[in-house]
């Protein structure tokens, strides 16, 4: 806001501090001061800066670290493959030139009018470089997903160009190709596009796919007069007619697509049942894994993986039954509504072949327990009854829990009717196979349009565990037996296979 008190229409003004805000405004004709003092008059003027201070971005809520089981196994990136490399317009070169003189001289000079051809004896002219492809490929040593939530963009370098002064010469050589961009991801990830189509499964580690192909490198062109032009077509095709023809030497952009992400851990044995049950204390007692533990509820908030070691009684065939074991998180009645953790977790669930319910002998209620876990297994996926699975009855070192084992036993048997005798070798298989997921599509998968007969089943209509164990894993009781009935399934699945 600037306010002028009525300046003279003939006097011009100049600033004496441009720096300040606020200054004494004089004439600019200072020889007549001398004369007119009388006559001078002094200005002020008052600003008043108003500036819109550009405000930072709201910064991104570090959730990532306080909250990482939401985001370690679904992510949506984007990746770009580099353009291709720009070719280059030349012309002939002088053929005119003063004789060269010397034996070295006319040596050099033949070097260079030998153009490169091909078998037929067409001219080889330069091209561009190829941009860098971007390929997806999994690497054992990742784990999870979180890294890409802080960098979900990644870019392919592009082709180089054909170096080249404007002039036909045998020194001339194709533009440099770009890398290929590389991005790890964990075993058992899925990679699809956004909007859902599948591109690949990389459940082993090694696997990989193109996900975006770089652009092709442009192509030389040779430019003569129209006099010339007739004679050259007969060495070469990429003559330049007009200056329209210079979008062939411009290299192809590269693809951007945005991809979403997401893990299904890779384990043969899946442990499942409500908070503090036991499940992380079974993974570290059986394993090499050292899970958080402790007495309140919901520690394990990320799949936990154990490697369990082979069956001793194979002999030299232990090694080939080792399976790997994932420590999901608790379960609780009405996860499916978001209750506790929610139950997303469970896509994790399928690429395992035997179940491992384990259960808190020692709770109010296990068999109700037992119950939700199964009731929530069945409303996420009603496959994941069908696979063959094993009960382990676990406190059972504690007084109320060992009275009533028995009677656990048989009601948790009743919970259920006979396996086929084919029917652990189908579900085994289809475990490996299955490719259905939540809510239709929701992990890249393609849609599975379950029967009728499935969705109105109960619990009681699904078949019984292969066997129940009751187990104390912190005291170490009767844990060697429930390991050779885990292995004994394992067995069962991989004779199907």
């Amino acid at each position: 806001m600037v306010s002028l008190i009525s300046p003279p229409p003939s006097t011009s003004y100049l600033f004496r501090h441009k720096s300040s805000f606020y200054g004494t405004v004089l004439p600019e004709r200072c020889g007549q001061v001398s004369q007119n003092l009388n006559n001078i008059r002094y200005y002020a003027i008052s600003c008043r800066l108003s500036t819109r201070v550009k405000e930072s971005p709201a910064q991104k809520p570090n959730t990532l670290i306080k909250e990482p089981h939401k985001y370690f196994d679904q992510v949506i990136i984007t990746v770009r493959s580099g353009d291709g490399g720009h070719g280059a317009v030349l012309n002939m070169p002088n053929q005119r030139a003063s004789k060269p003189q010397g034996k070295h001289e006319k040596e050099k000079l033949r070097r260079k009018s030998l153009f490169k051809r091909d078998f037929g004896g067409s001219l080889i002219l330069p091209v561009g470089g190829h941009g860098g492809d971007v390929v997806i490929y999994a690497d054992e040593g990742k784990d999870s997903l979180l890294e890409f939530h802080t960098k979900n963009r990644y870019n392919a370098k592009r082709g180089g160009n054909v170096a080249a002064m404007g002039v036909l010469t045998a020194q001339l050589h194709d533009g440099l190709s770009a890398p290929t961009l590389r991005i790890p991801v964990p075993p058992g990830t899925v990679v699809k596009r956004k909007r859902g189509t599948l591109l690949a499964d990389l459940a082993r580690p090694g696997d990989e796919v193109l996900v975006a192909r770089g652009g092709q490198g442009g192509i030389s062109l040779v430019e003569m007069p129209e006099h010339s032009r007739k004679k050259l077509m007969a060495l070469t095709t990429n003559v330049m007619r007009d200056d329209s023809d210079k979008v062939l030497a411009v290299g192809q952009p590269g693809e951007e697509v945005s991809l979403e992400l997401i893990l299904r851990v890779v384990a043969d044995v899946g442990l499942v049942g409500l908070p503090n049950a036991g499940k992380s204390t079974l993974l570290s007692a059986t394993t090499l894994a050292r899970p958080d533990i402790a007495d309140y509820p919901f520690t394990t908030l990320m799949p936990n993986l154990g490697r369990l070691d082979g069956d001793p009684s194979l002999g030299p065939q232990m090694y080939s039954s080792e399976a790997t074991l994932a420590d999901l998180p608790g379960l609780i009645e009405g996860a499916h509504l978001g209750k506790g953790l929610g139950r997303n977790f469970l896509r994790h669930l399928r690429r395992t072949r035997l179940l491992v319910h384990v259960v808190d002998a020692a709770a109010e209620n296990p068999v109700n327990d037992y119950r939700t876990v199964k009731e929530e297994l069945r409303m996420y996926n009603p496959d994941y009854l069908e696979r063959p699975y094993i009960v382990v009855l676990n406190k059972i070192d504690l007084p109320e829990a060992k009275d009533r084992l028995p009677s656990l036993t048989e009601e948790i048997m009743k919970l259920g009717v006979d396996r086929p005798s084919s029917e652990p070798e189908k579900s085994s298989t289809g475990a490996v196979q299955q490719q259905s997921s939540e809510g239709g599509n929701a992990d890249g998968s393609s849609p599975r349009v379950l029967t009728k007969d499935k969705k109105d089943k109960d619990i009681e209509d699904y078949p019984r565990p292969l066997a129940i164990v009751g187990v104390s894993v912190l005291k170490g009781i009767r844990v060697d037996e429930m390991l050779k009935e885990i292995r004994a399934g394992l067995r069962k699945c991989r004779g199907a296979n």
